[in-house]
């Protein structure tokens, strides 16, 4: 299937990789989209095939913050219809600069898919003292970083 992506041109992206957010994304629109990634490094996109202005770049926060705990209600997981973790893909969203200094990451609202059904949503972590823009680079410096496994498929790669 073609994705026409304002930011990356038209892209063919695997069809079995469509993920639906049923609620959405909070404060934004659409219902599916795909995991775009980029390069060989720790980032993604998460895009938008609603809308091809939409792309968020997210990365797996345990590449930078090894201690990092999540906790979603039972009936956030419910929705998601998650009944083991190992069918759970976390990800978190990344606000990006023009210096590596000021990037930070949402650890306050992750964003949780359920791998094998790829269904997600974005939720509120019931654990605290997270920040919603924690500087990114506040543990691990970036030629440090390892790109972590993922269990959610893919839709394509880009530069």
């Amino acid at each position: 299937m073609q994705l026409e992506s304002t930011r990356f041109g038209n892209i063919e992206v695997r069809e079995d990789a469509v993920l639906t957010f049923p609620d959405g994304l909070i404060g934004m629109a659409g219902e599916h989209w795909v995991l775009l990634a980029h390069d060989d490094g720790p980032f993604y996109w998460l895009h938008s095939l609603d809308d091809p202005d939409l792309a968020l770049p997210m990365t797996n926060p345990w590449t930078f913050f090894i201690d990092y705990e999540v906790k979603v209600s039972d009936e956030d997981t419910a929705k998601l219809g998650i009944e083991s973790p190992e069918h759970v893909a976390v990800f978190c969203v990344v606000r990006a600069s023009d210096s590596l200094a000021d990037f930070s990451i949402n650890l306050v609202g992750p964003i949780v898919i359920h791998s094998e059904k790829r269904i997600g949503g974005q939720f509120i972590n019931e654990i605290g003292g997270y920040n919603v823009r924690q500087p990114l680079f506040s543990e691990v410096e970036l030629p440090d970083v390892q790109p972590a496994t993922n269990a959610v498929p893919v839709a394509a790669v880009v530069a």
